[in-house]
């Protein structure tokens, strides 16, 4: 009997991500327990960002760990949600994966390095800052809904579109929880500079999404 070899599709790259993604959970609450309650009840209360919105706030290793996890879910949900919508296969080496991760990392270093590039140049460093890290950890909060849609996309209910639009749903509303917490807390600074932050919201806000939709399209 001659012996045939059949590939087999395997799942180890996604419970790989999983596995990494616990080791920053456990991380974070292990060594900033304190830190991370706060953190839990974020949307519900602002305690967090009033406390640790301080300097050094984006090198911590709280937040890196957070941001870390953000990272590794956004890339497995966007892939997820790109193969489950547009109805293409995921490859089974986590090629694919790597490619997300790899756009998704350029794209947050160029678009946080031109907000910083221009707090400097503005001479708004201090609130540009402080803009940055109260956006970024109302994201890394929202990685929290991926980290469980991811489970069950990976796992339980695959190809489930309920699931996605539920969870593309939820981030949405914590990151817009997140931008009218930070338009109270800087609300004199945005009417006295109204026409730099429509145009901060034009150039760095809503038109990678408008490009990526574009290209998505075509």
């Amino acid at each position: 009997m001659e012996v045939i070899q059949r590939a087999v599709p395997t799942n180890d790259w996604i419970t790989l991500i999983f596995v990494m993604s616990l080791l920053c959970l456990v991380f974070a609450r292990a060594f900033f327990l304190s830190r991370f309650q706060n953190f839990m009840i974020l949307p519900f209360n602002n305690k967090y960002i009033f406390l640790y919105n301080k300097k050094g706030r984006l090198t911590h290793g709280f937040h890196l760990a957070l941001s870390l996890f953000m990272f590794l879910n956004l890339s497995l949900f966007a892939l997820f949600v790109f193969s489950i919508l547009f109805d293409t296969e995921i490859s089974p080496g986590g090629a694919m994966l790597l490619v997300s991760g790899g756009l998704l990392l350029t794209y947050f270093f160029i678009k946080i390095g031109m907000q910083l590039l221009g707090g400097l140049i503005l001479e708004f460093s201090k609130v540009t800052n402080a803009l940055v890290f109260k956006k970024m950890t109302y994201l890394n909060y929202s990685a929290l809904v991926m980290f469980f849609a991811n489970l069950l996309l990976g796992y339980v209910v695959k190809d489930s579109k309920v699931v996605v639009f539920i969870s593309i749903g939820l981030i949405f509303l914590i990151n817009c929880i997140g931008w009218i917490s930070i338009v109270k807390i800087h609300q004199k600074l945005i009417a006295s500079h109204l026409f730099y932050f429509i145009l901060y919201l034009c150039t760095l806000e809503f038109a990678p999404f408008l490009i990526i939709a574009n290209l998505l399209n075509d």
